[in-house]
């Protein structure tokens, strides 16, 4: 177990993807619940990783939700569904995990669904470069579904209750204290139980950074 600043955490992961020796784009993955900091440590690790000359693809689970009329058939705070019903895996795995996997072409869309008007989304295809990187940060990313996907496993823990604390405050103004907090108790918090319950993402887990002081993590590598 290391402790250090978080400029030395992130200086460690970034060399952690260098080290990583495959025959085709590196795939990262940095998963962890909601509000547990994955999206801030994957787009900082995305400047060091560019400034270290590789080129980067940077996505988001959020990217590949299944639109709103499709995400809730057991409820909006079922946490069931949270974990079953939201993303689409089989797209996200035909458009750009695959390809950049062992034997793809590297020809990727980067997303699938455009959260701003709840549509699918197609943009154009791109061609990887064979040295290119994927920082892709989400939940559940070490479910049986994508967890072979991955070239490097990171995983963001933070108590589950902080999380709840730094949701209240990042989305107040676009949801009610209530609203917040009802989905946090009702749907993710419950959802992550199972997940950890059922997948034990952090077995999988390469690196384990312990997020719930961002400025002073501890990190742990496997």
């Amino acid at each position: 177990m290391d402790q250090g600043t978080r400029a030395e955490m992130l200086g460690r992961l970034a060399g952690a993807v260098g080290s990583v020796t495959v025959a085709h784009p590196t795939r990262v993955a940095i998963d962890g619940a909601p509000a547990a900091g994955k999206t801030t440590l994957a787009d900082e690790l995305a400047v060091l990783v560019r400034e270290q000359g590789r080129d980067v693809i940077r996505a988001t689970i959020d990217d590949f939700l299944f639109p709103r009329a499709q995400r809730y058939p057991r409820g909006e705070y079922s946490a069931e569904g949270c974990y079953f019903d939201t993303h689409d895996h089989e797209a996200l795995n035909r458009v750009l995990l695959d390809p950049l996997g062992p034997g793809g072409n590297r020809r990727v869309q980067h997303m699938v669904y455009d959260r701003t008007t709840d549509t699918a989304s197609s943009p154009p295809v791109t061609t990887a470069p064979d040295n290119a990187v994927l920082i892709f940060d989400g939940v559940f990313l070490m479910r049986p579904e994508l967890v072979d996907r991955w070239d490097l496993r990171i995983f963001v823990s933070t108590a589950l209750e902080k999380t709840v604390d730094r949701a209240l405050v990042r989305d107040s103004a676009v949801s009610s204290r209530a609203e917040v907090e009802r989905r946090w108790r009702e749907r993710y918090i419950p959802s992550q139980q199972f997940y950890f319950a059922t997948v034990h993402p952090t077995r999988h887990a390469d690196i384990i950074v312990y997020n719930d002081e961002p400025q002073l993590p501890t990190w742990e590598t496997r």
